[in-house]
């Protein structure tokens, strides 16, 4: 199996699974209590909150643990609305966001709030002119991603972190897919609100955190007990928390060296890609993009029927978000830079791995020359376009 998919979610890695079984079986106090056995628990949590702290220049009572990442955008927008609403009920995002950030907009706007989406240019990236027109005396939220999920493209967070700054606004970013892959520093971006989630950097599934700098009156999303220094109830989970650390830990050790690598192999497979191809065109912007993150429409070609094939050759890969793989429906991002209906259904997304070696991408290649080759031999689209050439 050549496993292509990395940005829907990762292999926890050895030293992170190591790292947690003592927290299920051994040391597996309940971090809340007062006795001993359990502070074994809750110095884990402080030194795994610590590091994650560490990855992105806050401090430690700034980083809240939740269940990932959707929650912690749930929690960011939904909390902040609340919170501001007396200063006003306006939201800025994007048309490119994940979901979690779209549908709690969405829910939002039943209730009473305003949102503007923002559109993208062609390579998906915010227009930051747009971005300070759509500006209201109202506007209580900016909320715009770090790193889009599905193209790759890194949006310009300083700017728009200073752009919020200035007008006093909250501004939040939905960091999953970036953070443990690119450099993320909370001071230097004025990011007020992260969020991040651990099984897209060789961590545990089901852990995540939301970052709030200290100063932000967002109250609870979760009531109950007094965990998280009463922020967000419910009986942490250590081992996961744990894992989380140590993945962040491990990710910013080698970040320099592994996105080298990796930016290295995603040029080579774009290049051979566009090169040998015909009707081939990669999505997102090809220098401000994931290092990790290959994006590519094939004309003529249904990008269900080509991720079955390549499934069938044991390769794994996506079309897009992992959150909507049931969806019939064009991905909204490739829809929002600009792509037709018919193109953008013809989507590929191959995320690389610290696994991933040049002969799997060589591998890969070759196949996806064969099936597109059959897929367009069967396309009565591809047929009348031909023939219309000769």
């Amino acid at each position: 199996m050549i496993y292509l998919d990395n940005a829907a979610t990762t292999r926890t890695a050895p030293e992170v699974v190591e790292a947690m079984l003592p927290y299920f079986t051994e040391s597996y106090g309940n971090a809340s209590t007062v006795y001993e056995f359990g502070a074994k628990s809750r110095e884990a949590v402080s030194q795994a909150r610590e590091r994650i702290a560490k990855a992105i220049g806050a401090k430690e009572n700034e980083v809240y643990f939740t269940a990932g990442g959707s929650e912690s955008d749930n929690w960011a927008i939904k909390a902040a609305a609340e919170a501001y609403k007396a200063k006003g009920n306006h939201i800025i995002t994007s048309k490119i966001e994940h979901h979690a950030v779209l549908h709690t907009c969405q829910w939002l706007e039943q209730n009473g709030f305003e949102v503007t989406y923002l559109d993208v240019d062609e390579f998906g990236v915010v227009k930051l002119e747009e971005l300070k027109k759509a500006i209201r005396p109202t506007t209580i939220l900016i909320t715009i991603m770090f790193a889009n999920n599905e193209i790759g493209t890194i949006e310009p967070v300083a700017e728009i972190g200073r752009i919020a700054k200035e007008h006093g606004i909250l501004f939040h970013t939905d960091a999953v897919q970036a953070f443990g892959h690119v450099p993320i520093d909370v001071d230097a971006c004025s990011i007020d609100m992260m969020s991040a989630s651990g099984h897209k950097l060789n961590g545990p599934k089901g852990i995540g955190f939301l970052y709030i700098r200290k100063g932000v009156k967002i109250r609870s999303f979760i009531h109950g007990g007094a965990q998280e220094r009463k922020r967000r109830a419910g009986t942490e989970n250590v081992p996961g928390i744990v894992g989380f650390g140590k993945a962040a830990e491990l990710a910013l050790a080698d970040m320099e060296e592994r996105t080298s690598r990796e930016s290295k192999l995603r040029d080579y497979m774009i290049g051979r890609v566009l090169k040998e191809i015909p009707f081939a065109r990669v999505n997102g912007d090809r220098k401000n993009r994931l290092p990790n993150n290959v994006n590519i429409c094939f004309q003529f070609v249904e990008g269900e029927s080509l991720l079955i094939m390549l499934d069938m050759k044991g390769i794994c890969a996506s079309s897009g978000s992992a959150c909507t793989s049931g969806s019939l429906d064009p991905s909204h991002v490739l829809l929002a830079i600009g792509l037709p209906h018919e193109i953008a259904h013809g989507s590929l997304r191959l995320t690389l791995g610290g696994d991933t070696t040049k002969e799997d991408i060589d591998y890969t290649i070759e196949t996806i020359k064969e099936i597109v080759a059959q897929l367009r031999e069967m396309s009565p689209l591809y047929e009348d376009y031909m023939k219309s050439t000769k």
